[in-house]
């Protein structure tokens, strides 16, 4: 049955990238239909994103969900890390794709210049709207210079719950921008927007933002964000 909710979020998502408790849990408990159930194809914005990166570079996906992204990649001989905050979730991919999928929160993402790509395909409209640039900051610094990062975003005007009881962010495309803009010396490569039903049926607007870490001294240096105290 699908649940409305109605209310202010909780203060708690206000200081937690990857573990608000209602979200997680939808994950776990629907993880095998979820994965079932869900698009077939690569997303359509997989093509623009691999055209700039070089044969074979590695990749890192984030919220991999179905594995439907990282399978296509793979196929084409990138370098793929496969990788959701759900183990549930991770385990069901990796038995549709037949390729490791590690489970990784946004927030435990350490890696330090290691790939050429991070894919972030509805993922990382999880993260409530304080934590997001601390975030986006980790995945500046995982990026070698020169390194492409795409993601996408619902947009809703206030962040709130879907009827499920997951968490968005809701983010409009000039927020988008401003997150980006106060985690790290991005260039933004490009910008669009576009409808498209989710996985509750409802025709959504989507935000799909195209970032590149620099070449030459600004991204040579770490990102200069600092998460407020």
């Amino acid at each position: 049955m699908i649940r409305k909710h109605m209310g202010k979020i909780p203060e708690k998502l206000c200081n937690s990238p990857a573990d608000d408790a209602e979200t997680l849990q939808f994950y776990v408990q629907e993880a095998e239909v979820y994965t079932a159930t869900g698009p077939k194809d690569p997303t359509r914005e997989l093509a623009g994103f691999l055209n700039l990166l070089a044969p074979g570079a590695r990749v890192l996906e984030l919220g991999c969900g179905n594995g439907r992204d990282s399978a296509a990649m793979l196929a084409l001989g990138f370098q793929v890390d496969a990788t959701d905050g759900v183990a549930d979730i991770a385990r069901q991919a990796e038995l549709r794709i037949g390729h490791p999928v590690r489970v990784l929160r946004f927030d435990q993402l350490e890696a330090k210049a290691e790939y050429d790509g991070v894919w972030a395909q509805a993922s990382l409209l999880h993260v409530p709207r304080p934590a997001l640039p601390g975030v986006l900051a980790r995945v500046f610094e995982a990026l070698r210079p020169g390194g492409v990062h795409c993601a996408s975003f619902k947009t809703g005007g206030a962040e709130g719950r879907d009827g499920f009881g997951r968490y968005y962010n809701y983010l409009s495309l000039e927020e988008v921008i401003a997150a980006y803009r106060a985690s790290a010396p991005w260039t933004i490569l490009s910008t669009q927007e576009h409808n498209c039903a989710d996985y509750e049926g409802v025709e959504r607007t989507w935000v799909v933002i195209m970032v590149r870490r620099p070449h030459g001294p600004e991204g040579a240096t770490s990102s200069p964000y600092q998460s407020p105290k």
